[in-house]
């Protein structure tokens, strides 16, 4: 997950997943120009945070909380082996 460290929906995207026990990759943006760049040239997007599962983009807070309100957060989550890159 790219990250910044007082963006609400980064804590919240963070929270939910941390209420999951999923482990994940925290890189924050907010003071790395080389990350930010790294991070909207693979998801096109340049708002935080952007998260993947596995390899698969899931994209922001909003789209990772309509995951879990549609029952298919946990298994997408478990089609993963604690991927770090996450």
């Amino acid at each position: 997950m790219y990250s910044t460290r007082f963006c609400p929906f980064c804590i919240r995207a963070k929270g939910l997943l941390s209420s999951k026990g999923v482990e994940f990759e925290d890189i924050a943006v907010d003071r790395d120009l080389e990350m930010r760049k790294e991070m909207m040239e693979r998801s096109k997007q340049f708002t935080v945070p952007q998260i993947w599962i596995g390899d698969t983009h899931v994209g922001g807070c909003d789209e990772l909380y309509a995951l879990e309100r549609q029952g298919n957060l946990d298994s997408l989550l478990a089609g993963i082996d604690s991927d770090p890159g996450m």
